[in-house]
């Protein structure tokens, strides 16, 4: 069986994570809040706002604090001359390995929460699908980019 890949991606990765599970967290927290409010104007019972209250704080303390923390352990990455190795998941580990000859294209992206951090995400295109190495260091994602897009050339000039 295969190693595991050796490259992480960067550490703010977490901070990221757990910022943008803070902002959509606020969607359930609005919504019990309005469950209040109503239970107040129609007089109803409070328990089903205090219910959805719990339940909305275990996932909040869920999602932002214990799962960006595995997230960011279980993703890792390699680039090789041949292949892209990407390994990620939490509960199902999933191991990628995309061939360079099967590359079209490669870019990077980053919005508002990444670019508050320095990080940007590397996406390589192939025919069937789209990968996705998130939250590496500006520079890194920039350079990766422009070593695989070589690699793909490189490959795809050998055929």
């Amino acid at each position: 069986m295969r190693q595991s890949p050796k490259e992480r991606i960067a550490a703010d990765a977490i901070k990221a994570w757990q910022l943008n599970a803070t902002l959509m967290a606020l969607i359930p927290l609005i919504v019990t809040i309005a469950l209040f409010i109503l239970a107040n104007i129609f007089t109803f019972s409070y328990w089903y706002a205090i219910g959805l209250l719990a339940l909305t704080l275990v996932e909040s303390i869920v999602t932002i604090l214990i799962i960006p923390k595995i997230r960011w352990n279980r993703w890792r990455y390699q680039i090789y001359d041949q292949e892209i190795y990407i390994q990620n998941g939490i509960l199902i580990v999933t191991r990628t390995l995309v061939p360079m000859i099967r590359v079209q294209h490669v870019d990077t992206k980053q919005g508002p929460i990444l670019k508050r951090y320095g990080l940007a995400s590397l996406t390589i295109s192939t025919a069937a699908t789209t990968h996705e190495i998130p939250a590496l260091l500006e520079d890194e994602a920039y350079a990766l980019r422009d070593q695989i897009a070589e690699l793909a050339r490189v490959e795809q000039d050998d055929v």
